[in-house]
């Protein structure tokens, strides 16, 4: 066998992101819960063999797919832009088990009022941890900006778990079950754009086709967090709204009726099944190179566009996750 040849591109991910198919893929391997398990050994490892093959070193021995699965060990685990080592729980790879501890949990303990502060904190600030870990270089977050979107989200959650809780006193117990996911639905509205407050001031960079920067959009910006919100809450929806359907069941049958404490674990494993297909799945929703016409950017953009680059219809910016 040869020497493995340096024009993989490895910025990129592995399988066609124009295509769900090949995006569902991509975030399949990104969000695999597995990467956790590896040790600090194995990941510096896999950042040398990235390292080196950016640098044109390629290591004895290595194969594409080694290649490929060393790159996608690397992006599990480090920061792109800073090259530092994420927080465990704040890793994509982290994404399937916590949640399918905090959102089994708030679906679980929905009754009481103490229960339902609590667990709606501990997701807010999981969520506080996910966003920080992973903010974008070019629009770095802020210690402040950190705070008030985790407040505003936490208050925003706590809020609306407590006035559908006493809304729904009177309505039959399936409908209860379901007030968890409307304050996490209701926490992703208030906390990605208040996370992501300074690309609404200033805008996103928009690029053309070949990866030319042609300026900043704050439309592009509003299309791109408005598709991450969507695809979040898309992503709870399996978890939180299969489960209380097969639990309401469940609890009336003689089996759970004797044993109550099984509840919370059945609970758990079901939400932590349909948030191992539906986190993915949502993730890949939309393109992370989105498009959009530049008819539809701001006046002055568009201006700027047509003159310098007359041709150019569409423009592609990262709408985030």
């Amino acid at each position: 066998m040869g020497e493995l040849p340096l024009d993989i591109n490895i910025q990129e991910p592995r399988w066609d992101q124009s295509t769900f198919l090949g995006r569902a893929r991509h975030f399949f391997t990104v969000t695999d819960p597995r990467n956790l398990l590896l040790s600090g050994a194995q990941l510096e490892a896999s950042r040398n063999i990235v390292q080196n093959y950016r640098a044109g070193v390629v290591t004895p021995g290595l194969t594409e797919d080694q290649l490929w699965r060393a790159k996608y060990v690397y992006d599990s685990a480090f920061h792109p832009d800073t090259g530092e080592k994420v927080v465990l729980i704040g890793r994509m790879s982290a994404q399937v088990p916590m949640n399918m501890m905090i959102t089994g949990c708030m679906l679980t303990f929905y009754r009481k009022t103490p229960t339902v502060v609590f667990w709606q904190w501990v997701n807010q600030s999981f969520n506080a941890v996910v966003n920080y870990s992973n903010r974008s270089g070019d629009a770095p977050i802020t210690v402040q900006q950190l705070g008030t979107a985790y407040v505003s989200a936490t208050t925003g959650a706590v809020a609306t778990a407590l006035g559908l809780k006493s809304l729904t006193k009177h309505l039959p117990p399936l409908v209860g079950r379901f007030v968890p996911f409307a304050a996490v639905a209701a926490a992703n509205c208030i906390n990605i754009p208040l996370m992501r407050q300074r690309e609404l001031q200033v805008g996103i960079p928009v690029t053309d086709e070949a990866g030319q920067r042609l300026g900043h959009s704050v439309t592009a910006a509003k299309q791109g967090i408005f598709q991450v919100v969507v695809s979040r809450i898309c992503m709870a929806i399996p978890a939180m709204a299969i489960p209380p359907v097969i639990m309401n069941t469940l609890e009336k049958k003689d089996f759970l009726k004797h044993r109550p404490w099984l509840g919370a674990p059945l609970q758990v494993g079901l939400v932590g099944f349909c948030l191992i297909f539906a986190t993915p799945l949502c993730c890949a929703l939309f393109p992370q190179r989105s498009s959009i016409q530049v008819n539809r950017l701001e006046p002055e953009l568009r201006a700027q566009i047509q003159e310098q680059n007359p041709g150019t219809e569409v423009v592609y910016y990262n709408k985030g996750l």
